[in-house]
């Protein structure tokens, strides 16, 4: 990669994924466009880039192939990240679902092949489209079986990709995440993924809900870790793939909960109730394929970005 500054477009840059991003993109000195309709991204997320000479915030939504049109314009690097990304969200309300996720990045696909010189388009999935599947670690050749709108949306969106790879020569790379987790991420919405629900009751000594016995397993990453592999596709030769981007450990809750409770010092006990339609009780990724593509190393352990997420999010 030569030292140039890129111009780079982040949509869903004021949520929690595009805003760590958007942040280590201008830090490289990079000029960033974001595109946010601020439904699940948030500003303060994004407030101390506002006055960067290298920064602009366009309040838009992907639905409307128009605005794709007008934040692709000279633009030669896309990471798509917007998107409605809650699995029980999808759950209850399909269609918003499907129009933010599957029609959205359809329209920013449209509007980046019709720029005509956009070097690379990064796809932020999700390992949710591999189902409920019992075979482990999962990898990228493995049949995918989505359980939920939300994952048949991403899974949609990666299959969009790769047509656009082979019929429009747009150069596209899918990015399946596993459970990220980090600085920006909502504590307090309703749909908000498990640690920072948890670490949300456990500063308020209460006690967090578990679906299940909590033996459940994810292989959780910190968002750093994404943030690099995303770094990591744009910058590459690498198109036309879909790859795991993640840890390769598998955490149980009932562990999250007691190195949560480890940091703070606390004893908080959770409250189990029975398991929710379309949660997958396990996951874990072979991370091969990122590795030997895109030369990608998970650098911050779960353990210790835990760590780094519960006190930042107590400074806030």
């Amino acid at each position: 990669m030569d030292e140039k500054p890129k111009k780079v477009l982040v949509t869903g840059g004021a949520g929690f994924i595009g805003s760590n991003l958007v942040g280590r993109l201008l830090k490289l000195g990079h000029d960033v466009r974001v595109v946010d309709n601020l439904s699940t991204g948030r500003k303060e997320n994004i407030k101390e880039f506002l006055n960067y000479d290298n920064f602009e915030f366009i309040k838009g939504d992907l639905r409307n192939l128009n605005t794709c049109r007008k934040i692709t314009k000279d633009i030669e690097y896309i990471f798509h990240l917007a998107a409605i990304p809650s699995v029980q969200r999808s759950v209850e309300d399909p269609i918003t679902s499907n129009e933010s996720n599957v029609s959205g990045t359809l329209n920013l696909l449209v509007a980046a092949r019709d720029e005509g010189h956009i070097k690379k388009f990064v796809y932020s999935s999700s390992s949710s489209v591999y189902g409920d599947s019992k075979k482990l670690p999962k990898n990228e050749n493995q049949p995918v079986e989505p359980i939920s709108p939300y994952a048949l949306s991403k899974y949609t969106g990666e299959k969009y990709c790769q047509i656009f790879y082979k019929i429009y020569n747009l150069p596209t790379v899918c990015l399946r995440y596993f459970n990220v987790f980090g600085p920006n991420q909502n504590l307090n919405s309703q749909y908000s993924a498990v640690i920072p629900k948890f670490i949300s009751s456990v500063t308020q000594k209460k006690r967090p809900i578990i679906y299940g016995n909590g033996e459940q397993s994810r292989d959780f990453t910190y968002v750093d870790n994404v943030v690099e592999a995303n770094i990591l596709a744009a910058f590459s030769d690498v198109s036309g793939e879909v790859i795991n981007i993640v840890c390769n450990k598998r955490t149980p809750l009932n562990k999250i909960l007691k190195l949560i409770n480890h940091f703070l010092g606390t004893n908080v006990q959770p409250i189990y109730k029975p398991a929710r339609v379309g949660d997958v009780k396990h996951s874990l990724a072979d991370i091969s394929k990122a590795k030997k593509l895109l030369k990608f190393n998970p650098k911050v352990s779960i353990e210790d970005g835990l760590e780094k997420f519960i006190f930042k999010a107590i400074d806030k």
